[in-house]
């Protein structure tokens, strides 16, 4: 049987998790695995509002006017300023990802734009 929260502890728990993030948090987009960083974009502050059950990127479309790669976009995570990874493991596509991109074929130095994002407590 599945383990079950409710939705207080459900936001109780994700708040942590935008706490952990803090003021200055990175979202990184990277190859398959993370293994190429593609791009960096600094979070809003404060980084995620939070839904029942979900946080919701803040202060989207959020660039990175100069991508630091080449290569698609598959995967993503979100550190603090100082570069510990708080969130790993999220996807990324143009829809129905955990982070939505204008496109997933990222050229170095072009305009990276996240369109939205989106993590729901399982």
């Amino acid at each position: 049987m599945a383990v079950t929260y409710s939705n207080t502890v459900k936001n109780a728990r994700l708040q942590a998790v935008i706490d952990a993030i803090g003021n200055g948090g990175l979202l990184k987009i990277g190859t398959t695995g993370m293994a190429t960083t593609l791009a960096t974009i600094p979070l809003a502050t404060p980084s995620f509002t939070l839904g029942t059950g979900t946080m919701s990127l803040a202060g989207t479309p959020l660039t990175d006017t100069a991508a630091d790669a080449t290569g698609a976009a598959a995967a993503a995570q979100i550190t603090t300023s100082g570069g510990t990874v708080i969130i790993d493991g999220l996807t990324v596509g143009t829809s129905g990802s955990n982070i939505n991109l204008n496109s997933t074929a990222i050229q170095v130095n072009q305009e990276v734009r996240i369109t939205s994002g989106t993590i729901t407590h399982g």
